[in-house]
């Protein structure tokens, strides 16, 4: 039987749109238009593990333009890129009303605090991990691991949802069962599949 229930935030709770970002840096010169190249060229894996502070993200952006950026424009840019999935979050909060709830995600102090402010997200559930806190990202199996410590989780009655197959196949091998997220109807098929009540 299902207890508890751990969501992924990215493409799961909100989605992206990195291309007023991307817009800003090449009308001051960058040559990376691309948003892979971008997160590549930053290293975004130091800010996200929490190796890396927001103001030093901001000044690794703003060096990938030749011309002079302001880091509030790119601070405005780096945090409003985001729409909330109002279907999956409804279903994350009544979820939480049966369930114990929790998010796990690969994320910035920077992200975490915008999406606090502009959706509340601090306050879905019934706690959050992100990798900046533990110092490690999905897949590795050390965020598990410390998910299953601080949340008390019991991995034969602990179900995660992400868009990423390989996030979803970590899960798995820490013996908790797993949903990849396409869309919300398939979410929510996979849940009743597994017995929850949705």
């Amino acid at each position: 039987m299902i207890q508890s229930i751990l969501f992924d935030i990215g493409w799961v709770l909100v989605r992206f749109d990195y291309r007023p970002l991307l817009e800003l840096l090449a009308s001051h010169g960058a040559r990376t238009r691309d948003r892979n190249a971008v997160m590549e060229g930053i290293r975004l894996e130091d800010h996200e593990t929490g190796r890396l502070s927001g103001q030093g993200l901001l000044q690794r952006l703003q060096g990938l333009a030749p011309l002079p950026v302001p880091l509030e424009d790119l601070e405005a840019k780096w945090l409003d890129m985001f729409e909330l999935e109002p279907a999956m979050f409804e279903l994350a909060q009544r979820l939480s009303e049966q369930h114990r709830v929790y998010l796990l995600s690969n994320m910035g102090e920077l992200h975490w605090a915008q999406l606090s402010r502009a959706y509340r997200l601090h306050a879905l559930g019934h706690g959050a991990l992100l990798s900046y806190q533990a110092g490690v990202m999905k897949p590795h199996a050390a965020i598990y691991s410390e998910a299953e410590r601080r949340f008390a989780l019991e991995p034969q009655t602990t179900v995660f949802i992400d868009d990423r197959a390989d996030n979803i196949a970590g899960a798995r091998s820490r013996g908790w069962y797993g949903i990849v997220h396409e869309n919300h109807a398939r979410t929510l098929a996979g849940l009743r599949e597994l017995g929850v009540a949705c």
